[in-house]
């Protein structure tokens, strides 16, 4: 019997789901491109909704956290149902490593190891004065609010100085971060680069939909094949060289500061997409890192 394999995905990216999300073919893509790859190795990958009730975790030989895109608004009991899961079979990427990605603080962590990142003003209990306080510390004329646990863009705001306040239902519902707006998402794009277990794979560049700065399909964003100069490998190295635990994957996200230095955005560990259709090689990539991480291990 082949080995079965979990992709851990949330009710609205789960296949056949009424109201799926716009962007679930993203999921599509993913699964489909990894799935080839451990086909090779004689292990069948299956999407299971991470919330899903009565689940045999232990059927399957690992479980991997893939379009799993609601985790932000439940990010707890997420990550506690991340540890469950790992009491019974392995869990990649690590339930540590999610605890620690999740919250966007992380990027402090980095920044003292080195990491070049945005400039940021940390807010645990915001207030509007503290927000609009960053146009002056950070000499800018557009700021972002962003939460501190979020993704896709969730809840964040593009905020010009002298714009009305934003109604509180579209802000951060708690702890937030402020950063300058960079002009550069907007011109030469976000640069982002996939590792399989350390092992660069492919890079694409992320741009927004003219008007928007926003990168994600799901506002008319649209992403390209990119080639990343040494320079820009080198980047995202040190990023990787930060952390010490086991990475099945990896996507760090770049930015290029006007002074011309690639500046880290996120350092993407929990749900990732990965880009599969600029990669065609990306499934036997995948599973050679799957094999490295997984299978060799339990010899």
């Amino acid at each position: 019997m082949r080995a079965k394999v979990a992709y851990l995905c949330s009710a609205d990216t789960y296949p056949g789901t009424v109201d799926r999300r716009s962007d679930a073919w993203e999921h599509d893509l993913t699964i489909g491109m990894l799935g080839m790859g451990l086909h090779r190795l004689e292990r069948d990958l299956m999407p299971v909704r991470w919330d899903a009730p009565d689940v045999d975790w232990q059927s399957f030989e690992a479980v991997i956290i893939g379009t799993t895109w609601d985790y932000a608004e439940r990010c707890t009991e997420f990550v506690a149902t991340l540890e469950k899961i790992a009491e019974l079979t392995k869990v990649l990427n690590s339930a540590k490593v999610v605890a620690w990605n999740a919250r966007k603080t992380y990027l402090q962590q980095l920044a003292l190891k080195g990491c070049a990142t945005l400039p940021t003003l940390w807010l645990d209990s915001p207030t509007k004065a503290e927000c609009c306080g960053a146009f002056e510390q950070f000499a800018c004329e557009s700021i972002v609010i962003k939460p501190q646990v979020g993704a896709g863009a969730w809840r964040q705001v593009k905020l010009r100085r002298g714009e009305p306040w934003p109604d509180a239902q579209i802000l951060p519902p708690g702890p937030c971060m402020v950063q300058p707006f960079f002009a550069a998402v907007q011109r030469e794009g976000e640069l982002s680069l996939l590792y399989f277990n350390r092992q660069f794979s492919h890079a694409v560049r992320k741009r927004a939909a003219a008007g928007d700065y926003r990168i994600q399909s799901s506002y008319g964003g649209f992403d390209e094949p990119y080639a990343p100069s040494a320079e820009d490998l080198a980047a995202a190295k040190r990023v990787l060289d930060a952390i010490d635990e086991d990475l099945l994957y990896a996507r760090v996200d770049l930015l290029r500061g006007d002074e011309g230095v690639l500046r880290l955005i996120e350092l993407e560990l929990i749900e990732p997409y990965l880009y599969p259709v600029h990669a065609p090689e990306m499934g036997a990539v995948f599973a050679n890192a799957y094999r490295a991480l997984v299978l060799e291990r339990s010899i």
